[in-house]
């Protein structure tokens, strides 16, 4: 019981990870309604970011750096999900 339910909360974040990665590819100005739904994900996803950023560093292409947190958060989502479920 207890073990299916942390399954599901696993795929939620996995899901969640993977909605707040498309949704910082696409521009979404003050005031927007996507706005409001980025933040959420924000809000939702820094906190379980936060210990891979400082772990990670941004990897430079050409002029800007890119984030491979999401990165290692999905794949440790998914190494816990294959040791529980």
């Amino acid at each position: 019981m207890l073990s299916g339910l942390l399954c599901q909360l696993l795929d939620l974040a996995r899901w969640a990870v993977l909605i707040w990665v498309v949704l910082s590819w696409i521009p979404a100005p003050t005031g927007h309604p996507l706005r409001a739904v980025k933040d959420l994900f924000d809000r939702m996803l820094n906190p379980l970011l936060r210990p891979f950023r400082s772990l990670i560093p941004p990897v430079r292409a050409g002029t800007v750096g890119v984030d491979l947190s999401p990165l290692a958060l999905f794949v440790a989502i998914y190494i816990l999900q294959r040791i529980v479920c």
